[in-house]
């Protein structure tokens, strides 16, 4: 009998069958701090439902499913009839429709709904990234809707219902709809008053038809979209609803959809609109920044929470590997360098989640002071969080060495993923510029971020003299602008510090402090001094299976 050479050895389990909440210290304790006593068992059971449907294997597969089956432009349907229909694959459906029953587009009417749904949005983001982007759009709809009060009643108990209903269908006829946004045009990119679609008043009030071309539509099946256009009073916020009241379909032309890096499970298009597209105006004419704003600083601090949940996956899929794998005589995790590396991208991890329940948490909290702090945290965290994304991701892969490579790893899914919260809703620049709006024309943002970073003060002596130093650099304003990435990234690094002074163990906040605020780190990750306590970050960092 011929010997057995395909022994498998020395090999992890599949990281399945856990509570993806639960096993996320950061997070659970993020929210004992901030959802009120009288709700915190309902939502820890909430959120640990959600949890271990994320670990699930089931899940785990619909996303895999969903990204190697994108989806699938129908312009036509047999007959020749015009339908602009996208097409997707049943595990797409799946994922979604659990986001939506789970509750991650209901969060403006719900008590500590921002904190519960970013927590939520947080966990089942790392079953699968790209179906979140209708879930964000559709949660995002919501202020901006708020600017017209018939408006939102009409399409506000749709946007935020737990049913989720993928047919196109007038919304008098629904349980529950899908919004999508559609602003970038091909020649203003992100300077959107550079726009060219055009809006002309019909003899109804507040309707309008549409002629233009928009160059990214997010969610392009979704029920409704929020479109900027000008209108004779100049740029405007518009409502435009695929299916017209009555039962006809709107002229919303996908003329194709992106061929991406990643997120490859989400259609991304090209739409046109004819002259016979229909909308309706949402807020004044020549007010469309100032409507969709709040729908932008939604849709922001998805991005920031979005890219602590790539992070979160990323860093839980290394530390899980290297706690099985055996290598030069031991477990990869108990090797001082490679515990250096796993302690330090935990680190990064933590920051980041600490980071986006604070904001949720100010957005519920509802006080002028928060309202103030958010103008000026949200571009900031924007900015740096999903930045340090696409680096954890990389290293976290390697971690795993050549398996890490390999597409059945998982890994180079969120590799691809990692980029794109970094570059939607406004990429680096357009953070840091906007940081410097609020720092030259709301000193209120700048009272409330210093009020909340000096809550922390006398803590610890390397986040004292961070603070002083990011002082000193607020009161030079010369080249203000092309050092403005510098500045914002120490903005950020000041408030998480801050924060996880606060809330964090001693050893996670001194390991952050000393590493990102007191300059002892090299400029990759596992550089961190070797005198801190590695194996407590790396330990309160591990998912475990069954937990």
């Amino acid at each position: 009998m011929a010997a057995s050479t395909h022994t498998v050895t020395n090999q992890p389990p599949p990281l399945v069958g856990y509570d993806v909440f639960a096993s996320d210290p950061a997070l659970t304790e993020g929210i004992t701090r901030y959802v009120d006593d009288v709700r915190l068992e309902e939502v820890r059971e909430e959120l640990s439902r959600l949890g271990q449907a994320a670990g699930s294997a089931h899940a785990r597969q619909w996303g895999e499913q969903a990204n190697a089956h994108p989806p699938v432009l129908r312009t036509h349907d047999r007959y020749g009839h015009r339908i602009d229909e996208v097409e997707f694959h049943p595990a797409w459906h799946r994922l979604l429709g659990h986001a939506v029953t789970a509750g991650l587009t209901d969060a403006w009417s719900r008590p500590d709904g921002q904190v519960r749904r970013s927590a939520g949005f947080l966990v089942w983001s790392q079953a699968e990234a790209g179906h979140t982007c209708p879930v964000s759009m559709t949660h995002a709809a919501v202020p901006a809707l708020r600017a017209d009060p018939e408006l939102a009643a009409e399409w506000e108990p749709l946007l935020t219902s737990h049913v989720y209903e993928r047919d196109l269908r007038p919304a008098a006829e629904k349980g529950g709809a899908l919004a999508g946004m559609a602003m970038t045009e091909k020649q203003g990119g992100s300077d959107v008053r550079a726009n060219t679609t055009s809006a002309e008043p019909l003899a109804a009030p507040g309707e309008y038809v549409l002629t233009g071309h928009k160059w990214f539509c997010s969610a392009p099946m979704s029920d409704v979209f929020l479109v900027l256009a000008q209108a004779p009073g100049g740029l405007t916020c518009f409502l435009l609803p695929r299916v017209l009241p009555d039962g006809t379909r709107n002229s919303f032309r996908i003329q194709r959809l992106k061929d991406k890096l990643g997120n490859r499970s989400n259609a991304s298009a090209e739409i046109e609109f004819d002259g016979r597209t229909w909308a309706r105006r949402v807020g004044e004419e020549g007010r469309g920044v100032a409507t969709i704003i709040e729908m932008v600083a939604a849709t922001r601090l998805d991005c920031v929470t979005g890219a602590a949940a790539v992070m979160r996956q990323a860093v839980a899929q290394a530390v899980h590997h290297c706690a099985y794998r055996e290598a030069f005589g031991g477990r990869l995790i108990d090797k001082p360098l490679m515990r250096n590396v796993l302690a330090d991208l935990a680190l990064e991890s933590e920051a980041a989640t600490t980071l986006a329940l604070r904001l949720a948490a100010a957005y519920d909290s509802g006080t002028e002071q928060d309202r103030h702090f958010l103008r000026l945290a949200v571009p900031a965290a924007k900015y740096w969080v999903t930045k340090r994304c696409t680096p954890v991701a990389a290293e976290a892969l390697e971690c795993l060495g050549g398996n890490g490579y390999v597409e059945e790893s998982g890994m180079p899914r969120l590799l691809r993923e990692a980029p794109l919260n970094s570059i939607w809703e406004g990429s680096g620049n357009v953070q840091a510029l906007d940081v410097l709006r609020a720092l030259q024309r709301e000193p209120a943002a700048l009272n409330a971020y210093l009020t909340e970073i000096g809550a922390a003060r006398g803590a610890d002596h390397r986040l004292d003299r961070a603070i002083k130093a990011m002082l000193t650099e607020l009161a030079d304003l010369e080249g203000i602008e092309a050092r403005a990435r510098r500045l914002v990234e120490r903005l950020a690094l000041v408030l998480q510090g801050s924060l996880l002074v606060r809330y964090a163990p001693p050893e996670v906040a001194d390991a952050f402090c000393a590493s990102r605020l007191g300059g002892d780190a090299g400029a990759a990750f596992g550089t961190l001094p070797h005198t801190l306590d590695l194996a407590a970050i790396v330990a309160r960092a591990r998912p475990v299976i069954g937990g």
